[in-house]
């Protein structure tokens, strides 16, 4: 394995961290922000759901910006942008200032997540075998530390701005410097794959998606994300009003649940190199539908946060493994299917939580935990879509690539 590809992953795992990082900050402090700006109950949801609407239409624009532009290039200018946001919600002081900023914070997430996406799919295609999985695990690291710095800025009652700001002075230069090293992924295997798959009508870079093939994995994003958050804006509540924990217990399945995806993914690509991607999806799917059926009978609150614990379990691995699979679907335009599989990431956010809350409320919170069961359980209909494509070169597998595939962005 060259030193291109070792860096590469590097400065792409460092980004995958700094966005974990990015993101909890935001959402573990939407009611410091709330009455920072004097946002109402009312306008609140307006605000929260213009982020992933602006987000999917940043990776939809990033699907038609990779055509010209490399992903890594969109990479290093998105990331920034995304921190810069950050500051800014925490440094205003009106709405107008606010709306700005979520909106620049949303749009920069679409590309930043598309092109991240991207570029893990082609190296993981360099490299040859699953690491994908490594990159979400970063991700979920990154998510824990901002999920620490926002508990940390809540009890030592710290303005948003100086919670923000030295999140921003480290992460910022970093993420900079580490761009340098960004590896598209584009060598000269890569050039003969574009080029067969151009001669058979898949296309090259941005065309050639058949949206018909792609569905099933779309439809697993979206299942993943309805699971995704309703652990993250349910859980507590459910613990507290439904289990009847203590309200400082019905904080702890969101930061269990967390470490086990944490521990799930830093696992999940040796499972992919010894059982394959189908063997682990249908595991993984089986795992979170039995967390989500724990949840809905749980006794009592220490039942239920070992449900939310298998659910993390389960999930964990599903995301990833559906941005690797599309990669693998659509060689010839991996970065194209990689965009509009992201968009599939957001619908699920904005249909999960409301859709749990709207159950809930008309019927029980109990009942409304098998619906995420359920759409999960369907996950298991779709994991042949995660098997490796036959090879165009006559093999009944992927090729791996050769060491020297890799190309940095910085022209290595």
């Amino acid at each position: 394995m060259t030193e291109v590809l070792r860096r590469g992953r590097a400065s792409l795992a460092l980004s995958f961290f700094a966005q974990g990082v990015a993101f909890a900050l935001l959402v573990t402090r939407i009611p410091a922000i709330q009455n920072r700006y004097g946002v109402s109950d009312a306008l609140l949801p307006v605000f929260l759901a213009a982020v992933p609407i602006l987000a999917g239409v940043g990776s939809v624009a990033t699907e038609r910006l990779v055509k010209r532009i490399p992903p890594s290039r969109l990479l290093r200018w998105s990331q920034p942008v995304v921190l810069l946001a950050l500051l800014g919600v925490g440094a205003g002081d009106r709405l107008a200032v606010l709306g700005f900023a979520l909106a620049l914070f949303g749009l920069a997430v679409g590309a930043l997540d598309a092109s991240m996406n991207m570029l893990g799919v082609s190296l993981q295609r360099a490299y040859g075998r699953s690491i994908m999985l490594s990159f979400h695990a970063v991700y979920s690291l990154g998510g824990i530390l901002g999920a620490s710095l926002a508990w940390v800025g809540a009890h030592w009652h710290l303005a948003l701005w100086v919670s923000y700001l030295p999140v921003v002075l480290v992460l910022l230069p970093a993420v900079v410097v580490g761009s340098r090293w960004y590896v598209d992924g584009k060598g000269d295997e890569a050039e003969v794959e574009r080029g067969v798959a151009s001669e058979t009508g898949e296309g090259g870079r941005g065309q050639g998606v058949v949206f018909k093939a792609l569905l099933p994995l779309c439809l697993v994003m979206t299942f993943a994300y309805i699971g995704d958050s309703t652990v993250s804006n349910w859980s507590a509540k459910y613990l507290q009003d439904v289990l009847g924990s203590s309200e400082q217990l019905a904080t702890v399945p969101y930061n269990v649940y967390m470490v086990t995806t944490l521990l799930g993914r830093a696992l999940g690509d040796l499972g992919v190199r010894r059982f394959g991607a189908v063997a682990v999806v249908r595991l993984g799917a089986l795992v979170a539908a039995a967390g989500f059926a724990v949840v809905a009978v749980a006794p009592g609150a220490w039942a239920g946060m070992g449900g939310f614990t298998l659910v993390g379990l389960g999930l964990c691995v599903l995301v990833p493994q559906t941005f690797a699979a599309a990669g693998r679907l659509f060689p010839g335009a991996s970065d194209a299917a990689v965009a509009r599989l992201n968009v599939f990431n957001y619908v699920g956010f904005l249909i999960g939580s409301p859709l749990v809350g709207a159950l809930g409320d008309a019927w029980s919170y109990r009942g409304a935990m098998a619906v995420p069961m359920v759409l999960v359980l369907v996950t298991f209909v779709y994991a042949r879509s995660f098997a490796p494509q036959p090879d165009r070169y006559g093999g009944g597998h992927e090729r791996p690539r050769t060491a020297d595939v890799g190309r940095g962005s910085n022209g290595v």
